[in-house]
C-alpha cells in the first residue's frame, strides 16, 4: 500500500519507514523544504508538506496515513498547537478528503484524560484534541498511545492496554514495530490503546 507517514525523519518516523518497506508497502515521507532526508531508507518517497500550512491534496493517492510527527519538546506552546494540534486534525481532514482506508495516529499516555495542569498538560491537550478529531471524523482509525519512550530498538515484547505500567517506558523500535502492524491490522481498526515495551 502507498502510506503516507508525517514525521518520517524522526527518531520513530525512520524506523517505521524501514519496518513499513520490509512488510512491502511504499512509504510517502511527508517533508518539509528544511528537512534532512539522508537517513530515510532506499525506496521511500518524499512529498512535500509543512504541518503547520498543509495545502489540498497532500494525502492523494494514499491508501493510508500515519501521523508520527510531533513540535519536539524544545518548542513551545504555540508550535505544540500548530503542529500536535492543528496539523494533525487538518492532515486527518485531508486523509478523509483524499477517501484513505486508515488513519493511524501516534498519541502518547495521558492523551485519552488529560490533566491540564501538569508539566505536560498543553501538550496532553493538543493530543487529545487530534485524537477526538480523528475518533470524530468517520475514517477508520487506530490511535496508538505508548508510555514514555526510549531510543532503543526494543524486543517487540509488548504490552497493551490496562496492563500497562503507565510509568513505565516503550521503545522506539517496538512503537515503530506496532504502528507499522496498525495500517492493515483488521483487529486495530477503532482501536485506542495504550503500550509499553515488556
Amino acid at each position: 500500500m502507498n502510506i503516507l507517514v508525517a514525521g518520517a525523519t524522526g527518531k520513530t518516523g525512520l524506523r517505521l519507514t524501514q519496518t513499513l518497506l520490509a512488510n512491502g508497502h511504499h512509504p510517502i515521507a511527508l517533508v518539509r523544504d528544511s528537512s534532512d532526508t539522508s537517513d530515510l531508507p532506499n525506496g521511500t518517497e518524499t512529498r512535500h508538506g509543512d504541518l503547520t500550512d498543509l495545502q489540498p491534496g497532500v494525502c492523494d493517492g494514499c491508501d493510508v496515513v500515519v501521523f508520527a510527527a510531533g513540535s519536539g519538546s524544545s518548542t513551545g506552546p504555540e508550535m505544540t498547537d500548530k503542529v500536535d494540534r492543528d496539523g494533525a486534525k487538518r492532515l486527518v481532514d485531508l486523509a478523509k478528503d483524499a477517501g484513505v482506508s486508515r488513519f493511524v495516529m501516534l498519541s502518547t499516555v495521558g492523551a485519552g484524560d488529560p490533566d491540564p495542569d501538569s508539566k505536560l498538560g498543553h501538550y496532553l491537550m493538543a493530543k487529545h484534541e487530534a485524537d477526538e478529531h480523528l475518533k470524530a471524523s468517520g475514517l477508520d482509525f487506530a490511535i496508538l498511545r505508548p508510555v514514555a519512550l526510549t531510543d532503543e530498538d526494543g524486543s517487540r515484547d509488548i504490552v497493551f492496554g490496562d496492563a500497562v505500567d503507565v510509568q513505565g517506558e516503550a521503545a522506539r523500535g517496538d512503537v515503530a514495530y506496532v504502528l507499522a502492524q496498525a495500517v492493515d491490522d483488521p483487529e486495530w481498526r477503532g482501536k485506542t490503546l495504550l503500550m509499553a515495551s515488556a
